[in-house]
């Protein structure tokens, strides 16, 4: 049996998790990474995307969406700080694509550069959900 590390993901609003794995697939800034018990000290950013944790290998436990953030690896833990994130299995095909919509109508109704900078922001989570759930 191969070892466990510490993984723990949390929200501004909760600790979503706190669990014992034996790996975490994050979706770092640079391209996906693993994190396993000794990994070598490592901070990344985060792009939108999915959390693979794997309790016992070979078989994914949870996906998780998220929105961007910040991964810190040490040999002992994979701790995520996200901005936001949701179980994938929560996530339904049918809201995304209505959030989709409203957001392409927020980016081209927007007032000001802020206002649709962020605007195309949102949009980019939630085709990143909608490109998540496919790959589900």
């Amino acid at each position: 049996m191969a070892e466990k590390t510490a993984f723990e993901l949390v929200s501004p609003e909760r600790l979503l998790a706190s669990l014992e794995v034996e790996m975490v697939v994050v979706p770092g800034a640079e391209g996906n990474f693993g994190a396993l018990k000794g990994h070598a000290p490592l901070i990344s950013t985060l792009r939108p995307g999915v959390i693979d944790v794997y309790e016992t290998r070979p078989t994914i436990s949870r996906r998780i969406f998220v929105a961007g953030g910040f991964a810190e690896v040490t040999p002992e833990r994979c701790t995520i700080l996200a901005q936001d994130a949701v179980d994938l299995a929560e996530l339904d095909a049918g809201t995304v694509e209505q959030e989709i919509r409203d957001l392409a109508e927020d980016v081209s109704d927007a007032k000001s550069d802020h206002d649709r900078t962020a605007a195309q922001h949102a949009l980019e989570v939630a085709r990143a959900k909608q490109e998540a759930l496919r790959a589900a």
